[in-house]
């Protein structure tokens, strides 16, 4: 109370200026007004500001960059006369006593009119919209709470003061204000304004207030605009934070310590280090080096880290993405299954409440225990042929698949399966085109050929298969895992297979692509694949049973957003560069 007291004593120092503190940016609360309308804000006088006649409306959707580098204009000179008067635009800090929601919260029981005198309240955030009627000003405030509408008036406000809120502030500034607490006789809590000051001028005008920023291009690079404009989308970043929280806290709970890596097979980005003299990769993955940790004694590691990936884009694909991957000693696969149910449906109990949500209108339950397969199960039900039978001809399989897929020679897809090395990667593939699209609800997809596995043990019962599973919810992968391969001689005979099969497959591509429209798919080949003899000597060195698990944080960020594209869960996604 005596900081607000000494306010009344400051103002007559500071005209406009109030002792100041921290403001953070607002987060959330109703849609901004339109750009237009603070060019009419900027533009009017004191009588007409932000008028809501049918002119006035056409107005406002006709904006264009002409008028937003005309409201620019007109705000800068504010800005400049401002600072003639003496008024800092660009605050250091203003202090809080609450938040809108804090308000909105403590001071529910007042009645319509009334006003609590004796409490003075201090907050802070961005106006999002404004009404003058001659001597009466209405703003909302928004911060990261939520809003509350500032109440000014000519006759408690000096007629200075006033006109100049009518005349400085627009739709987009950060205001802090302080005053008492009122509720209008429409029943709108409000601040009833004493003291104001413009604690970042804005320049450029907001969004239209009914159509939120629109433009899915704009909206991803500019998504602080687009967290202005579209509340909704503030909201899935706080549940992503609240989502990895969950997830570090359940690794924690189970005994996992958390660690730093890198390593595994994917086309790479790749940079040059100067000082040593060497070519770089970002990291595609963080296999490796955690089971390195478990060689070095740890028993149970994780990490969740950032993953770059020079490969395609999509709505579920992302050059960059976050994932967390797990490794535990002296358990199998089954363990990994059991930690990724736990996990996920940890996620879904912290975001919803329960274990049935939607998902782009279908409802997906997560109850425990989920569907568990084999990959050939699946083909077989869904084709009718079970790939076994094929063994070794890699012939037959590939023409079985082309007939499954309705492949023509011509085809673009041709290519691909013809160039399959065996009867396991055939496989893949019409799991990957007639399968996983269908795998809607919760599907442990298990015991993958062993020659797209090259990190996964042996089947212990079934020759040609590995320990491994997929997780598929609503038709996209979203874990992998395996009781992992700790033999370093057959490690190393794995990558050498690998790398003979990948430098195979970019040669037969370069070799058929007749086209400037064959280049992507060679490209997707084009980087060298080396065998990391640092880790087969970890291995040699003794690692004990163990299972791994990757899970992709951003598409379960989706499921339990419920959003479309992996885009709209990563704030600021990798765009092409705009000319």
């Amino acid at each position: 109370m005596d900081t607000l007291r000494a306010w009344r004593a400051s103002y007559h120092l500071f005209g406009l200026a109030v002792r100041s503190a921290t403001i953070r940016r607002p987060r959330i609360g109703v849609r901004c007004c339109s750009s237009s309308s603070s060019t009419a804000a900027a533009t009017a006088g004191p009588s007409d500001i932000h008028s809501s006649t049918p002119t006035d409306r056409r107005r406002r959707s006709a904006a264009s960059t002409s008028d937003k580098d005309s409201v620019r204009a007109i705000r800068l000179k504010k800005v400049e006369e401002l600072r003639t008067k003496g008024y800092e635009p660009y605050a250091y800090k203003w202090e809080r006593s609450h938040s809108a929601k804090q308000l909105q919260d403590i001071y529910c029981h007042l009645k319509d009119g009334e006003e609590c005198k004796d409490e003075l309240v201090s907050i802070a955030g961005r106006i999002i919209a404004r009404r003058a009627f001659g001597k009466l000003a209405f703003l909302t405030l928004r911060d990261e709470s939520g809003t509350v509408q500032l109440y000014c008036t000519k006759e408690v406000l000096t007629e200075d003061q006033f006109d100049q809120l009518k005349k400085f502030i627009d739709i987009g500034d950060i205001v802090g204000a302080s005053g008492s607490i009122k509720k209008t006789e429409k029943g709108e809590l409000s601040v009833y304004v004493k003291f104001f000051k413009i604690l970042t001028k804005s320049l450029l005008p907001l969004p239209d207030k009914y159509h939120g920023l629109t433009d899915v291009d704009k909206r991803y690079r500019q998504r602080y605009v687009d967290m202005i404009a579209n509340p909704d989308v503030v909201d899935v970043f706080r549940v992503r934070a609240k989502i990895v929280s969950e997830i570090r806290k359940t690794m924690e709970s189970l005994g996992f310590i958390e660690g730093e890596a890198g390593g595994a097979e994917a086309r790479p980005f790749i940079t040059y280090h100067n000082s040593l003299g060497r070519d770089l990769y970002l990291r595609i993955a963080t296999e490796l080096h955690l089971k390195r940790m478990l060689v070095g004694g740890l028993e149970r590691v994780f990490e969740i880290g950032r993953i770059f990936r020079n490969e395609g884009i999509s709505t579920r694909h992302n050059p960059e993405f976050t994932t967390i991957e797990m490794y535990e000693a002296y358990s199998d696969y089954q363990s990994m299954m059991n930690l990724a149910e736990e996990i996920i449906t940890q996620c879904t109990l912290v975001v919803h409440g329960k274990l049935k949500i939607d998902y782009q209108g279908i409802e997906i339950c997560l109850e425990r225990p989920w569907r568990r397969e084999t990959m050939h199960d699946l083909v077989k039900d869904a084709t009718g042929i079970d790939f076994n039978q094929f063994g070794d001809d890699v012939k037959s399989a590939v023409e079985a698949a082309r007939h499954l897929l309705g492949i023509s020679t011509e085809a673009d897809d041709h290519v691909l399966v013809q160039t399959c090395p065996s009867v396991g990667h055939v496989l893949n593939e019409v799991f990957e085109t007639l399968v996983e699209p269908t795998l809607v609800q919760p599907t442990f997809v298990l015991d993958y050929p062993i020659e797209i596995s090259p990190l996964a043990k042996p089947h212990r019962r079934y020759a040609g298969l590995t320990e491994r599973f997929e997780l598929f919810i609503c038709g996209r992968e979203i874990g992998n895992a395996f009781s992992e391969l700790t033999d370093p001689v057959d490690q190393r005979a794995r990558f050498e297979e690998q790398i003979k099969q990948h430098d195979k497959k970019r040669a037969s591509l370069v070799s058929r692509s007749k086209s400037i429209e064959d280049k992507g798919e060679v490209d997707d080949y084009s980087y060298e694949v080396s065998l990391d003899e640092d880790f087969i000597t970890s291995l040699e060195y003794g690692m004990p049973p163990a299972s791994g698990m990757g899970l992709g944080i951003d598409r379960i960020v989706m499921l339990l957003t419920n959003s479309a594209s992996i885009r709209d869960v990563i704030a600021f996604p990798v765009l092409k560069v705009q000319h």
